[in-house]
């Protein structure tokens, strides 16, 4: 498992369209992918799920990843919260 903390750059937070471009990108990979925000472990490919964190620009997450293809998952995730 690998762990990756992130800051949330979106400068108007993460609504409706960025989770939608999250979502697409984290279903790109095979592996199991988790947004972490505190105590809260959301899986990155559910729309809904995502959606109930409510992320803010400024907000440190942490990505988990688990799977075959892992390490190529943690980068493409946190790429995608650090290209906003």
């Amino acid at each position: 498992m690998i762990k990756t903390p992130v800051v949330v750059k979106h400068e108007n937070g993460m609504d409706g369209r960025p989770i939608a471009l999250l979502v697409q990108e984290a279903s790109q990979y095979a592996s199991r992918i988790y947004i972490q925000l505190g105590e809260k472990k959301i899986n990155a490919k559910s729309i809904m799920g995502m959606m109930s964190l409510n992320l803010a620009e400024g907000e440190e997450v942490t990505v988990l990843t688990e799977g075959e293809d892992e390490e190529k998952a943690a980068e493409g995730i946190r790429s995608f919260f650090l290209d906003a």
